[in-house]
């Protein structure tokens, strides 16, 4: 099991201060909380897209890249990549430069993007996104896996004999999840290439995306790349915690209030009722991550928001202090419940081999320091 942060790089006001970070600082926040999660032991950084105010993101292989040079063990990842707006031969090139430069600890998630007005400033038409994200990753997958490509299609001019350099490191591509909040194309996609399914499920109640994965488990046995609870499934969640559960609720209620996300709208407490939001002490959120297995079987990746609606960047750093402490629960838990024959989380070749050295033989390595179990 993968436990990892997501940033959308958002730049929102604090409420209960009014200051607004500039993008500046946003950014190198967003570094910082990565160098954080490496540090408390998490397994994955991720951070989004965007190219609409108020988020920062737009370049996430520069950002990543920058990052990668900076760590040694964590993988690198996108909350999304958009597979409708960027070109797949740029995609192809971008990320296995990444991939080579990490030394193979990049992956990716793949979407459509909700942003309507991102569509046009990047030549496309809304109307068209789910035949955008069908026919660009079905040339994707090719230039990654094909020394020389011949394509024609409706959305690029047509390639004759192209090969996309660098060629993916050792020859695997990196890891691809196909993320999505609501289409039910996106799950069958996923399950027909054999790739992660990404349930983007932090706005939504439960039963939606336990459709959306029973699909995607249905079309990965159904193409032929094992039985159905070997499908390999990531979701998303966020979290904020104190010792004691009314302080978080208290300290979290004007940030949720005021996210440009969900505030406005429901109730903190609706909100948690039906989604994966958990806001509490580090024993409601391990109890609660928990009960994710009960509704969508095993899987592979939990990712967690950390750092949206407004959140100083001391708030979010000691958030990840906490949230490294439930991480070790959680590891223990998950793998004491898990049923034989599950897809192990995915990791390239060249990740793996290097996680098998001994600790003493790898530059740089040292003991991760011991934490204590915060339930106690």
């Amino acid at each position: 099991m993968q436990f990892g942060i997501y940033s959308v790089g958002d730049i929102t006001p604090d409420p209960t201060t009014g200051r607004v970070p500039t993008e500046h600082e946003r950014i190198k926040s967003m570094v910082r909380i990565a160098l954080k999660a490496e540090e408390v032991g998490l397994d994955v950084f991720a951070t989004g897209e965007h190219h609409n105010p108020p988020h920062v993101p737009t370049s996430p292989t520069t950002l990543l890249g920058y990052i990668a040079a900076r760590t040694e063990r964590i993988i690198l990842s996108t909350a999304v990549t958009l597979i409708t707006t960027n070109d797949p031969v740029k995609i192809a090139e971008d990320y296995a430069m990444l991939q080579h430069l990490a030394d193979g600890r990049v992956d990716l998630v793949l979407g459509r993007g909700n942003t309507a007005p991102v569509y046009p400033w990047f030549g496309k038409d809304i109307r068209l996104g789910i035949p955008l994200a069908l026919e660009n990753y079905a040339l994707l997958h090719r230039l990654w896996r094909e020394e020389e490509v011949n394509w024609h299609g409706k959305f690029r001019t047509p390639l004759s004999h192209f090969t996309a350099t660098p060629r993916p490191l050792d020859g695997v591509p990196p890891f691809v999840w196909h993320g999505s909040i609501r289409s039910p194309e996106i799950a069958v996609q996923a399950g027909h290439y054999g790739d992660g399914f990404f349930a983007s499920n932090i706005l939504w109640p439960k039963e939606h995306f336990q459709d959306l994965i029973t699909l995607y488990r249905h079309h990965y046995a159904e193409s032929g790349h094992g039985r159905p609870e070997q499908a390999v499934v990531g979701l998303g969640g966020q979290a904020f915690m104190r010792k004691n559960s009314q302080d978080a609720i208290r300290e979290f209620r004007p940030y949720f209030d005021n996210a440009p996300v969900y505030g406005h709208g429901p109730s903190l407490e609706d909100f948690m009722e039906v989604t994966p939001l958990s806001v509490g002490s580090p024993q409601q959120v391990i109890e609660k991550t928990l009960r994710l297995r009960e509704y969508f079987g095993d899987y592979q990746r939990q990712m967690f928001i950390m750092d949206h609606a407004g959140l100083p960047l001391k708030t979010v750093l000691e958030q990840l202090d906490m949230l490294g402490e439930v991480v070790q629960v959680l590891r223990k838990e998950f793998a004491n419940q898990r049923a034989a024959g599950v897809a192990e989380p995915p990791l390239h070749p060249a990740v793996a081999a290097r996680r098998q050295e001994p600790a003493a033989g790898r530059p740089g390595a040292a003991p991760r320091p011991s934490r204590t179990d915060p339930r106690t």
